[in-house]
Parts: C-alpha cells; sequence; structure tokens
C-alpha cells in the first residue's frame, strides 16, 4: 500500500526525489502519512481536495480487498488550510 501511495504522489509532483510515505501500523488499522515538497502540495490536494479524495478512495478499495483498514493522512496540509 505504502509504495503504490508513492508511486501515485511521485506522477503527480515536479519533485518526486522529495516523496515519501511513512507507514504507522496498529492492531487494526494503518495510516498512511504522505510527505511531498512545499511546493507540490497542492498538486496532491488539488482542486476542492479532488485529488487527495480519490487517492483516499483508491487506498480504501485496495484495503478492502486485502480485508486492512488503511487511513492516509496527508501530514503537514492543516498549516494550509488555515
Amino acid at each position: 500500500m505504502k509504495d503504490l501511495v508513492a508511486h501515485i504522489a511521485r506522477e503527480l509532483v515536479d519533485k518526486p526525489e522529495e516523496v515519501s510515505v511513512v507507514e504507522v501500523e496498529g492492531n487494526q488499522t494503518s495510516v498512511l502519512e504522505l510527505k511531498v515538497a512545499k511546493d507540490d502540495i497542492g498538486k496532491v490536494i488539488g482542486k476542492h481536495g479532488r485529488i487527495a479524495h480519490a487517492i483516499r478512495t483508491i487506498v480504501g478499495s485496495v484495503s478492502a480487498k486485502e480485508k486492512k483498514t488503511n487511513r492516509p493522512r496527508d501530514h503537514g496540509l492543516k498549516r494550509f488550510r488555515n
């Protein structure tokens, strides 16, 4: 799952070398933290969050197939929403 999110993000951004995905595993869920360059955050979010929502949908679909819950977390995006 981590590799899937990283691959999608690298295809969207201008600085693919700065993309990193950290997976924090719990008992029943995993949290995926996506980090990109400051200039690329808008490209990963998309207009009105459409790209971010699409990534969450893909992760949710693959997780359902694997019967595990994964929750993508857009690390650091909250500071840009204020």
